[in-house]
C-alpha cells in the first residue's frame, strides 16, 4: 500500500512521520504537567505564612527549586508544542509560518531561561 496520493509522491509531498513523536512528547508533558502541579499546589497549600521571607526560604531548598524548575521547563514545553501545533494548522504561508514559529521558539527559551535564571538566584541566595 503506498503512502499519500500519486501526485503527492511525485511532488515528495508525503507524511513527515513528526505527528506521532509531537503528539506523544505533548501528551508526556501534560502528564509531568499534573504530577508537578500537584506538587507545587500541595507544597504552597502546607506553607504557614505566603510572606517573601517564606517563599524565598521554601524555593531555597534542593528539592524545591528543582521540581520549580522542572515545572517551569515543562509548563513552557507543553504550551510551545501546542501553540505549534496551531500555527501549523493555521498559518498557509510558508514564510509567515516559519517567522511565527521561530519568534515562538526564541520567546519560549527566552521565558525559560529568565525563570531559571530568577529560580538559581532564589536557590542559591543571590535573591
Amino acid at each position: 500500500m503506498a503512502n499519500g496520493t500519486p501526485i503527492g509522491r511525485v511532488r515528495g509531498l508525503g507524511p513527515a512521520h513528526e505527528g506521532p513523536h509531537h503528539w506523544l512528547v505533548q501528551r508526556f508533558t501534560a502528564i509531568g504537567n499534573l504530577f508537578l502541579m500537584l506538587w507545587f499546589g500541595v507544597s504552597l497549600a502546607l506553607m504557614p505564612s505566603y510572606d517573601y521571607a517564606s517563599i524565598t526560604d521554601w524555593l531555597s531548598g534542593p528539592l524545591n527549586s528543582t521540581l520549580m524548575a522542572l515545572l517551569v521547563i515543562s509548563i513552557f514545553w507543553h504550551a510551545r508544542l501546542g501553540l505549534q501545533v496551531l500555527v501549523e494548522d493555521y498559518v498557509h504561508d510558508a514564510g509567515t509560518k516559519f517567522g511565527v514559529i521561530a519568534a515562538l521558539n526564541l520567546a519560549t527559551f527566552a521565558s525559560v531561561a529568565f525563570a531559571l535564571i530568577c529560580i538559581a538566584r532564589i536557590a542559591f541566595g543571590a535573591a
